[in-house]
């Protein structure tokens, strides 16, 4: 996809003028790859291109409003401070979508979470998150689809892999790519001690296909194997779960949510191409990061973000240093702030 600005209105215009004749051309919309591609580009560009005109409207109707507002009518000026405050919202929004330019933050995400040293209080937080981001996503009109779970020792999840499937969803969700930390009076803990539990949650862009990554037939092993968990009839009897081995990066992928075995290889597939293509991500944002003077690697002990519940409620991001004292709302999914901050930061 083209970077355009959503604020060069002329650069907007003249990019959608070019998709829309470029797409009646017979070697484009013979080309499924590259017709698709275009397609999805001249949406993006087009709502751009509506907020941005909406906008503008609304600027001018407020403007002329505030030429005539009696400043002793509290009726008049209630209403204009209503209309600013929308206002500052949609210039927000419109600001966030300037800052997701990269060239997978349009797309779906792909999200695993995967439970640390801790045991079952690992587990329990695994599945917090989980939460966390199904909240998330409910909230800013996301569908979200699990993928793949596996069921921890006695509660909780070992691991869950799910998909956030909506426009911009890998490029707000790859602020959450690294170690988690829970700090909290562990329930499972019949002396009431504080634990301290880490969770990684890794976050790909979902892609059906990409030139940069080639998978040769040799180069990967697939497994059948007989789903487990909830179900109904259908789970363990038969081999339908996939286990796709990538011999190269030594990466497996597994999906064991769709009825047939066909479906699974082909989600697992897509599972794996989005990993590797994450995997040039990663390489590409650890660059960045050495330019940053930031060495931080995802691992065990540098963790990006802490949730504290005892003994004090903070939920502490340790990149952009931002504090939120809300940790029961951040649970219940309301990590926008977070993301946001992330994005200014990435971006700095």
């Amino acid at each position: 996809m083209c970077a355009v600005s959503v604020f060069d209105l002329a650069v907007l215009k003249s990019r959608i003028d070019f998709l829309e004749t470029e797409m009646h051309k017979p070697e484009v919309y013979s080309n499924i790859s590259l017709s698709t591609a275009y397609s999805k580009e001249l949406k993006v560009l087009t709502n751009q291109l509506e907020q941005l005109e909406k906008l503008k409207s609304e600027v001018e109707f407020v403007s002329f409003a505030l030429l005539d507002v009696d400043v002793n009518d509290e009726t008049s000026v209630g209403y204009i401070e209503e209309q600013l405050n929308e206002l500052d919202k949609q210039i927000e929004n419109l600001y966030i979508q300037t800052l997701l330019n990269g060239r997978f933050d349009s797309n779906n995400a792909i999200v695993k979470i995967h439970s640390g040293a801790g045991g079952t209080e690992a587990c329990d937080w695994v599945q917090m998150l989980y939460r966390m981001y199904t909240m998330w996503a409910k909230n800013n009109d996301y569908k979200l689809e699990l993928i793949d779970s596996l069921d921890g020792d006695g509660a909780g999840l070992k691991s869950v892999t799910f998909s956030v499937i909506g426009y911009n969803a890998y490029g707000y969700l790859k602020s959450e790519i690294g170690v988690h930390r829970l700090v909290r009076i562990s329930p499972f803990d019949a002396n009431k001690r504080r634990h301290t539990s880490f969770a990684s949650v890794e976050v790909m862009p979902e892609v059906e296909d990409d030139n940069s990554v080639e998978i040769k037939p040799d180069d990967i092993r697939v497994d059948t194997f007989r789903s487990s968990g909830a179900g109904g009839q259908h789970v363990n009897k038969t081999d339908s779960a996939i286990r796709i081995t990538h011999f190269p990066t030594g990466i497996v992928v597994t999906c064991q949510n769709e009825r047939s075995q066909i479906q699974n290889r082909e989600t697992a597939m897509k599972l794996l191409i989005s990993k590797l293509v994450a995997i040039k991500e990663e390489e590409s944002r650890n660059e960045a990061l050495k330019l940053k003077g930031d060495s931080k690697k995802i691992e065990w002990g540098s963790q990006i973000r802490s949730y504290v519940f005892c003994p004090y409620t903070m939920v502490n991001d340790h990149r952009t240093n931002l504090k939120l004292t809300n940790v029961f709302g951040v649970m219940d999914g309301d990590i926008q702030p977070l993301i946001l901050e992330y994005l200014k930061w990435d971006k700095s």
